[in-house]
C-alpha cells in the first residue's frame, strides 16, 4: 500500500500534551496515531489503526492456527448473566450499568466468560461435541476509577477474549498449553520482549494461570524472574524458595524496652541500634463480612522487618476474597495502643507469620502498648501463636522455589512489566454455576471444563511504544508499523517526484507499505517526523542523491548521523526487500 503524507490525516505535534506522563501517551498523541476525547476514551486516528489492525491480524492467524473459532458476541449485555454467577455485585463500580426504558439492568461487557457460557450451554449436548476452542476481538468497557497511561489502561479498550471448553481437567490442561503456544508466536511475532510468569487469576475465577508481560520498566507490574532457570511470576503470586535454616542463637529473655514516640521499624531500629532485618513487621487487616464476623475479622500478618506483606496471598491464606488495612480506629481497638506498637504476643485474633518471620531469632516487634516495643521474641519458644503461611511479596535476590526444591541456587531478579495477555484454567467455576453441561460418554451428566485466554489488544499498541522507543520518538518493531518505509522526497521537482513514484510502485508491488512524505516542507521537519513516527527504514531522494541515480537508505534503530547506506535507484526495490525479509 501506498499513502502519500499530503492525503493523510497525520497531525504530528512538537509539543508533549500535558496530560500525557509515560513515553507511550506522549509519543503516540505526538505521532498523531491517538486523539483523546474524554477520560480513559480515545479515537483511533489512521497510523493508530493500521497499528491497531497490524496486531489483530497476527493474534488472529495464531488464533485460527491453533483451531480456536472466532465468533462475535454484543458489547451490550443483559445483566441477567452477571447476576447468575454473582459479579454483578463481585464487580462493583468497574462495572458500567445501564436500564432501558423498561427499567431492566444492562451493562457493558468487561469481559464475556457467561456469554461465552450461555452461548455453549444453548448449543453444547454431547462429549461429541467438545473440545472447542472460541475467540473473538471486541472492545471492553470498564470504568477504571484512575484511567492512565493514555490507551494503556482506559475505560474502553479492544482485546481478544477466547474460551477452551472440555470434558475433563486432562483435555482442559490440553487447551491450555495450545494457546500457551499460541500466545508465544504472538508475542515472538509482534517482535516484543516478554516473560511467561504465574499470575494470580483475580476477579475472574479459576486456578492455573500466567500472564505474558511485556517488559518496560514504566510497567506498573512487579515481577520476579529467576536468574537460572526459566521460572518467573508476578509478585503477587510468586512463590519464595526456602532457604537453609540460619545459625542457632541463644534465646534471649523476652523483655519491653520504652521506644517513645517511635512506631516505624525505621525509627526504632535506629533508636535501639538493630538492622530491620530482625524486626518482626506485624500489621492488622479486616476481612469481608461474614455470618462469623458480621463486621469483618481483624486478623494480624507478620513478616520480616525489610519484606512487604502480599495482600493477595494473605486473602487467599485466610480463604476470603480480598482484605483491607485495618483503619486506626480497628488497630486501637484490637491492640489497645497506638498505631505502630502492634505485635502478635497478646494479640487476641488470628495470626499469620511468614517464614521469613516465623525464623527469626530474638525478634524485636510492637508490645500491643503505646510507646512500647518487645525485645527477644521466638516463635519457636512459643512465645505468641501463629501460622506459617507464605503471605509475603517476592522481591530481588530472593531464592526461586525451583532452584531450591533442586537444591540449586537460582535467584530472583527483579523487573517491571506490562500485562499484555493472561490465561487460565477456571475449570468448573462458570459452567457449574450456569450449568453448562454435557452428556458424557458414559450417559452421565457432567459440567464442561473451561479455560480462559485474553490479550489487551490496544494495550499492546502502547506496550510496544513503551518498549521500543527513543528520545526523538517510536521504533515500530516491523510486524506492527503502520508501514515499513518512510519515503522523504527532499525537493519538489518534477523528476525527484517521478522518481519516487517509480520506488514506490515497485517496492508496493512486493508486497511493502510505504508512507511518501511528499509534502513541500524542509529536510529537518521531515526527518524529525520520520523519527517521531517510526517506521523500521526511512528511503530519502533529492536532486542530489538523483544527479547519482540513487537513495538513502536508513534503520530507524540506527542513531548514527551517517548511519545511511547508498543504493541506486534500480536496486533499491529488492535490497530494501531483502532487508526485510520480503526478498523474492
Amino acid at each position: 500500500m501506498l499513502q502519500r503524507f499530503t492525503q493523510a490525516l497525520i497531525p504530528t505535534v512538537k509539543e508533549t500534551p500535558a496530560e500525557a506522563t509515560n513515553a507511550s501517551h506522549i509519543l503516540l498523541m505526538r505521532g498523531g496515531f491517538v486523539r483523546q476525547i474524554g477520560a480513559g476514551i480515545y479515537n483511533f486516528l489512521p497510523l493508530g489503526l493500521r497499528v491497531l489492525r497490524k496486531i489483530e491480524n497476527v493474534v488472529r492467524q495464531e488464533m485460527d492456527r491453533a483451531g480456536a473459532q472466532e465468533v462475535l458476541m454484543p458489547a451490550l449485555l443483559p445483566g441477567e448473566y452477571f447476576k447468575e454467577t454473582g459479579r454483578w455485585d463481585l464487580y462493583g463500580d468497574v462495572l458500567f450499568r445501564i436500564r432501558d426504558r423498561k427499567g431492566g439492568d444492562y451493562h457493558l461487557g468487561p469481559t464475556h466468560e457467561e456469554i461465552i457460557t450461555d452461548m455453549v450451554r444453548r448449543e453444547v449436548k454431547s462429549y461429541r461435541q467438545l473440545p472447542l476452542n472460541l475467540y473473538q476481538i471486541q472492545t471492553k468497557f470498564r470504568d477504571e476509577p484512575r484511567p492512565r497511561g493514555g490507551i494503556m489502561r482506559g475505560r474502553e479498550f479492544t482485546m481478544k477474549d477466547a474460551y477452551s471448553f472440555d470434558v475433563d481437567e486432562a483435555g482442559a490442561l490440553k487447551s491450555y498449553e495450545n494457546m500457551r503456544d499460541a500466545y508465544r508466536r504472538i508475542f515472538d511475532r509482534l517482535g516484543l520482549t516478554y516473560r511467561i510468569v504465574q499470575a494470580d487469576s483475580g476477579a475472574i475465577g479459576g486456578k492455573t494461570s500466567a500472564e505474558f508481560q511485556v517488559l518496560a520498566d514504566s510497567g506498573e507490574d512487579a515481577i520476579v524472574a529467576c536468574d537460572a532457570c526459566d521460572y518467573a511470576a508476578n509478585v503477587e503470586a510468586a512463590e519464595i524458595g526456602q532457604t537453609p535454616p540460619g545459625p542457632e542463637f541463644p534465646k534471649e529473655e523476652t523483655r519491653e524496652v520504652h521506644t517513645p514516640g517511635k512506631g516505624a521499624i525505621a525509627d526504632v531500629a535506629k533508636f535501639l541500634k538493630v538492622n530491620a532485618k530482625r524486626f518482626l513487621k506485624s500489621l492488622l487487616y479486616v476481612t469481608p463480612a461474614s455470618d462469623a464476623h458480621p463486621q469483618g475479622e481483624v486478623v494480624m500478618a507478620c513478616v520480616r522487618g525489610d519484606h512487604e506483606v502480599n495482600e493477595i496471598k494473605l486473602a487467599n491464606a485466610l480463604g476470603v476474597r480480598e482484605v483491607h488495612l485495618a483503619t486506626e480506629a480497628d488497630i486501637e481497638r484490637a491492640t489497645g495502643a497506638n498505631v505502630g506498637y502492634a505485635g502478635p504476643i497478646g494479640f487476641a485474633g488470628r495470626v499469620l507469620v511468614d517464614p521469613g518471620g516465623a525464623e527469626l531469632t530474638n525478634a524485636v516487634t510492637g508490645a500491643n502498648k503505646t510507646d512500647y516495643h518487645l525485645m527477644g521474641v521466638n516463635l519457636s519458644r512459643g512465645d505468641y501463636k501463629a501460622d506459617v503461611k507464605d503471605i509475603r511479596s517476592a522481591s530481588e535476590g530472593d531464592p526461586c522455589p525451583r532452584c531450591a526444591a533442586r537444591g540449586e541456587s537460582g535467584k530472583f531478579k527483579a523487573y517491571k512489566g506490562i500485562e499484555g495477555g493472561h490465561i487460565f484454567i477456571l475449570g468448573t467455576h462458570y459452567s457449574s454455576k450456569m450449568r453448562a453441561t454435557f452428556l458424557a460418554q458414559d450417559g452421565s451428566e457432567k459440567p464442561i471444563v473451561m479455560g480462559c485466554y485474553g490479550i489487551g489488544i490496544s494495550r499492546l499498541v502502547a506496550s510496544a511504544v513503551e518498549q521500543h522507543h527513543d528520545a526523538d520518538g517510536i521504533q515500530w518493531p516491523q510486524a506492527i508499523a503502520p508501514y515499513h518505509v518512510h519515503l522523504c522526497t527532499l525537493g519538489t521537482e518534477p523528476e525527484v517526484m517521478q522518481a519516487a513514484k517509480g520506488l514506490c510502485d515497485a517496492l508496493v508491488e512486493r508486497g511493502i507499505d510505504v508512507l511518501w512524505d511528499d509534502r513541500d516542507e524542509r529536510p529537518g521537519v521531515k526527518f524529525k517526523d520520520a523519527d517521531l513516527v517510526g517506521l523500521p527504514w526511512r528511503v530519502t531522494i533529492g536532486a542530489k542523491t538523483l544527479a547519482r541515480s540513487e537513495c538513502e537508505l536508513k534503520a530507524r534503530s540506527n542513531r548514527d548521523p551517517k548511519g545511511h547506506e547508498l543504493l541506486t535507484l534500480a536496486d533499491a526495490p529488492e535490497a530494501i526487500a531483502v532487508k526485510l525479509g520480503m526478498g523474492r
